[in-house]
């Protein structure tokens, strides 16, 4: 049989996987294997939840074995380290735990899939790698979360304030600021700590554009600065960050504005190693690949997601986000699974629109019809119902409308027994 390697589970590797597996995999035309360093998968759009302690990731974390049994397709945990093109083969790291042997072990493979996702870009600011927190993963999230926590209580216990600054006014960064505002009065209420959530506790956003949410039209982008700023948060627009400290960001004016906690948000690329399997990659290593998102180097290898570089004639560069992975799976899983000799398509990008959360009962966005192209700007109760489907949207996905139904009634009574409050 042929084996297809998937190196990376986020949400574009994982689906394409599943859809493989039910495909190709359970019909025995092909060995789908699906490589990650975590034995779980996380959406990642929803780590700006588990930074503010309103998810837990414990709950919401899917199993990859679990997943793959029920997909017909196979797990391996391991990091990836280098790729041998010329036997196509894949090694990986030894094995962690008192179980290992210290070997590094080799996985061959007939193509390869990389969706290896994208990590923070600091664009070389002085300080920012060293002193500020990014929300990567879940581990990063969990470390914000924690900090965060112990910085409201050692605050409180000495009457002083405390700074977070959260630097990109992208989606990431909007969405952090919210839930930690409500967060912070909701530690207050259940006298977690001692601070004034009105007064003690200063969030502040910078984005270097002149507006918040660049892929939003401005007046929603103005919406979200007005909301934010109801929330008792500091938008700072138009400000360029010169230097992070220990303890301080100082923009490009030369104002110092206090941190005990400094998120980076402003931008993504391509993990270091992406630019060590001799494949072309842009500045921002990502893989440069063509419309059937094939490596521009070798006919074997594939990407998607952010860890690839997919410019279309008509619609540029698709930008690093959650449905372009979507898309790319659902393309991948169609042309991997045909049959030697049909011809190829060509993949095109479909912008349906971006949804920004504010906080448990708002949002703004904007909807684009897939027939028609026409833009529907929404905000307030509906664009946060909205919001929620997304990843309700996501798990349909990866596990089929009936289970999803089920997950959700079950949430529904558990939700209604006892409502979760996540404190430390």
């Amino acid at each position: 049989m042929e084996t297809i390697v998937i190196v990376g589970g986020g949400a574009g590797g994982l689906e394409l996987a599943t859809r493989l597996g039910d495909t190709l995999g359970a019909s025995k035309r092909a060995r789908i294997l699906l490589v990650d360093r975590y034995p779980g998968h996380f959406w990642k759009p929803l780590l700006h939840t588990v930074a503010s302690g309103k998810c837990d990731p414990r709950v919401e974390e899917l199993s990859f074995p679990a997943q793959a049994v029920e997909h017909d397709f196979e797990f391996v945990q391991g990091e990836v380290l280098c790729m041998d093109r010329a036997h196509q083969t894949v090694t990986l790291a030894p094995r962690k735990g008192n179980g290992s042997d210290g070997v590094c072990r080799t996985i061959a493979y007939d193509k390869l899939v990389l969706a290896l996702g994208a990590i923070t870009n600091f664009y070389n600011v002085p300080g920012a790698a060293e002193h500020a927190l990014t929300l990567d993963n879940v581990d990063d999230a969990e470390s914000f979360r924690r900090r965060f926590l112990d910085a409201c209580i050692k605050a409180g216990e000495q009457k002083t304030q405390v700074n977070v600054v959260i630097v990109g006014g992208g989606a990431t960064g909007v969405e952090l600021a919210a839930e930690l505002s409500n967060s912070a009065r909701a530690l207050a209420t259940y006298r977690v700590h001692t601070l004034d959530p009105e007064t003690d506790i200063r969030i502040s956003v910078i984005e270097r554009g002149q507006h918040l949410l660049p892929q939003l039209h401005p007046q929603q982008a103005n919406r979200a600065a007005r909301e934010l700023r109801a929330l008792g948060i500091e938008v700072l627009t138009g400000t360029a960050v010169a230097e992070v400290t220990q303890d301080a960001v100082i923009d490009a004016a030369g104002k110092v504005h206090r941190a005990d906690l400094t998120l980076w948000a402003a931008g993504v690329e391509a993990p270091q190693l992406c630019a060590t399997f001799g494949l072309s990659v842009n500045n921002l290593r990502q893989i440069i690949v063509d419309a059937s998102l094939c490596s521009a180097n070798d006919s074997q290898v594939y990407a998607l997601g952010d860890c690839a570089s997919y410019v279309c004639p008509v619609k540029g560069a698709a930008p690093p986000r959650a449905q372009v992975a979507h898309q790319q799976a659902m393309f991948l899983a169609d042309l991997l699974a045909r049959r030697n000799g049909t011809p190829r398509p060509d993949f095109r990008y479909h912008d349906y629109g971006s949804l920004v959360s504010l906080g448990p009962q708002t949002a703004v966005g904007v909807l684009t019809g897939a027939i028609t192209g026409k833009s529907i700007r929404v905000a307030g109760a509906t664009a946060s119902l909205l919001y929620q489907l997304l990843y309700q949207k996501h798990l349909l996905n990866l596990h089929g409308t009936a289970r999803v139904a089920t997950q959700a009634l079950v949430d529904w009574l558990r939700a209604k027994i006892q409502p979760p409050v996540k404190l430390s």
